[in-house]
């Protein structure tokens, strides 16, 4: 054989029948597409390549990302970009709360990049971000998808007081696979972080898991027992899709019943509320569980 010949491109699995998502489409979904793009918002539905948009936004909920679209960090999992960052305009915050102002949504979540390289994490342009929005969308109720500011009190501690009326912020995997999954991060970083909006500040609480990465059922169990510990509220339990082949590769397609085995223990534990099945994610259903608290 010629030393010259290319190896063909691995292939993605095909996946099962259970994980599929609806195509977008309604009125709804283009009057909220249309008025995204008129007001330059910048939201993980799209730079996170979600499954879920179509759904989401024809329901009339959305995730805006705020400090940027370029993360500081390259979790092997993500689909946003890393690098080239650049500073965060110190108008966002009333910006977004202008742009949301006028879209007339119930709920909306806001999340961010990791900005390791600002002094705060970012974190007081999250909170006047929040103190802006709250103030010109005073009935609109506000998710704040936080990062874990490298477990940083003071920094979760400036996000918090601004008073979002949920605090999210994701575990993501089992902490057997955290280096591998998200090398830059830390799985105490991500319970200091609940801990301190829900023990401190009497925050709602919330966070997300994937399944599929090769974690064992009794590292998911535990993982739901150190939330529970903690006081954390809801939890979101999804599969993990693979974006690209730069990405890592699913280790296993989960059915829905081992999704809704893992919702009735979460619950059992102490979860408030469990969102569990193939296609969710952190933010699905997110407008509808705030009023499921125990």
């Amino acid at each position: 054989m010629s030393g010259n010949t290319i190896a063909p491109e691995p292939r993605k699995r095909r996946l099962p029948d259970w994980v599929k998502a609806p195509l977008p489409k309604g009125d709804n979904f283009f009057r909220l597409k249309s008025l995204v793009r008129k007001h330059s918002l910048n939201t993980v539905c799209e730079s996170a390549s979600c499954p879920n948009i179509g759904e989401c936004w024809s329901a009339g909920t959305l995730t805006v990302m705020i400090l940027g679209d370029t993360c500081s960090r390259a979790c092997r999992f993500c689909d946003v970009p890393t690098g080239n960052l650049q500073l965060p305009g110190r108008e966002e915050p009333e910006e977004v709360a202008d742009m949301l102002s006028k879209l007339g949504l119930g709920y909306v979540v806001i999340t961010s990049v990791d900005r390791d390289d600002l002094s705060d994490g970012g974190a007081s342009h999250w909170a006047e971000t929040l103190r802006q929005v709250k103030n010109k969308c005073p009935d609109m109720k506000v998710e704040a998808l936080i990062p874990d500011f490298k477990g940083e009190t003071v920094d979760i501690e400036k996000v918090c007081r601004a008073k979002p009326d949920v605090l999210a912020h994701n575990l993501e995997t089992v902490p057997s696979l955290q280096a591998k999954v998200r090398p830059q991060c830390r799985y105490q970083w991500s319970l200091d972080t609940l801990n301190v909006a829900r023990r401190e500040f009497g925050l709602v609480t919330k966070s997300s898991l994937m399944l599929g990465l090769g974690e064992k059922k009794h590292e998911v169990i535990e993982t739901m027992r150190d939330l529970v510990a903690i006081g954390c509220d809801f939890l979101a339990i999804g599969q993990y899709l693979q974006p690209s082949l730069r990405h890592l590769e699913v280790v296993e397609y989960l059915p829905p019943e081992v999704f809704a085995e893992y919702k009735e223990i979460g619950e059992a534990l102490g979860l408030s509320h469990v969102e569990a099945g193939p296609m969710v994610r952190s933010s699905y259903r997110a407008e509808k569980q705030i009023g499921l608290l125990k």
